[in-house]
């Protein structure tokens, strides 16, 4: 989809863009596999890395300074010409929460620009606890991804549940199971352990020159 700038330049905008967003503390190469796989299971023209500024429920001093956390993922997508890197929640004050988040980009990208919304399958009973989850619907869709061994019994019966109820839509889609995580790499780096292979060479680079996580 081609529209014209206020340039009067041609720009491109997809017309299915999925979002992978989180507090990507630090972002690692298990993010980057999931999303490469259901960018292609789902047709996906593009996936936006979206760390979050002040994330509502990890307040203290866990979570690294916003700006480390979004240059780590701006290095680690950089390769990838799919993949693009957003300072949106970064950018934003005060706590992020996903209703402004898909309110903006609904305003950037427009209604022809479908969003779909990527999260575990863990994650879809607590939907109904996010800030205006109606108005959250209605804005996008979520891809769910189902692991291998996931219990999908209930998980069916909460999709069917939420998209009857509250118009929910939910696309499940199986990845594969990438063992790596965001506290294992910190514990990691406390310990002057290696974390060479799980997460980009750049990203790795970036960790030991800051001296992050120490």
């Amino acid at each position: 989809m081609e529209n014209l700038n206020r340039n009067g330049k041609t720009e491109y905008k997809p017309k299915r863009i999925g979002i992978m967003g989180g507090t990507f503390n630090p972002v690692h190469n298990g993010h980057l596999i999931i999303a490469e796989d259901v960018r292609e299971k789902a047709g996906l023209d593009r996936v936006l890395f979206i760390p979050s500024g002040q994330p509502p429920h990890k307040p203290g001093s866990e979570v690294a300074d916003a700006e480390h956390r979004f240059e780590m993922v701006k290095r680690a997508v950089a390769s990838n010409p799919y993949f693009e890197a957003s300072r949106i929640e970064v950018d934003r004050n005060g706590p992020t929460y996903t209703i402004n988040t898909l309110l903006e980009l609904r305003d950037a990208y427009g209604d022809e620009t479908a969003i779909f919304f990527i999260i575990g399958a863990d994650v879809v009973p607590e939907l109904v606890t996010w800030r205006e989850y109606e108005k959250v619907f209605r804005l996008c869709e979520f891809i769910a991804v189902l692991r291998p061994g996931f219990d999908e019994t209930e998980f069916s019966e909460t999709i069917r549940r939420l998209s009857a109820e509250k118009g929910a839509r939910i696309l499940p889609v199986r990845s594969r199971l990438v063992d790596i995580s965001s506290t294992d790499i910190r514990e990691r780096c406390r310990d002057g352990r290696s974390i060479k292979y799980l997460v980009p060479g750049p990203v790795e680079e970036y960790i030991v020159g800051k001296s992050l996580y120490k």
